[in-house]
């Protein structure tokens, strides 16, 4: 029964769960996005989205705090200079999943965890909106070289010349 089961335990122990996360969270942190099981990517979220979210405030208790979760001293200087700054503007949902199919040993769903403000994909287009609306589109149209067009056209007559020449030729 899941009666009070707040959060997946994912098949494991509590301490092994903890470390796993752990591992997991300090992998995202450094590589910015790591390629997991779905059931295992929505657990990691949970545990690393109030830790981003003490980030934003760099004070020595919310370092310690970070540091008690995480246990790695690089991971925890990268996200407070590194990933703090640029999610300091936003609210929540500092990760994004991305299932990417099954896996093939085992047919489990498999997903990508990545931390939003760091793709590179998304983040490369413009994000200022279109300030006027598209009119007619005959300003738009390409100029065509005439000479190349002629070519095109005379290459063309020759062929057309040919095809009547075959087909009278067959109707005699």
């Amino acid at each position: 029964m899941r009666h009070g089961k707040k959060f997946n335990h994912l098949g494991r122990t509590a301490s092994h769960r903890k470390a796993m996360l752990s591992n997991m969270a300090v992998s995202l942190i450094k590589h910015k996005r790591i390629n997991t099981t779905l059931a295992k990517a929505k657990a990691l979220r949970v545990f690393i989205e109030p830790i981003l979210t003490k980030s934003k405030e760099d004070t020595t208790p919310n370092r310690r705090l970070a540091f008690s979760y995480l246990q790695d001293k690089e991971a925890v200087t990268e996200l407070f200079r590194e990933i703090a700054p640029k999610i300091s503007s936003r609210n929540g949902g500092y990760t994004r999943i991305i299932k990417t199919g099954f896996r093939l040993g085992d047919a489990a769903d498999t997903a990508l965890i990545e931390l939003v403000d760091f793709n590179e994909i998304y983040n490369s287009g413009d994000t200022s909106k279109k300030t006027t609306r598209r009119g007619r589109r005959a300003s738009t149209t390409k100029k065509v070289d005439t000479e190349t067009v002629n070519e095109v056209t005379s290459d063309e007559q020759d062929d057309l010349n040919l095809e009547n020449k075959e087909v009278n030729s067959t109707d005699k």
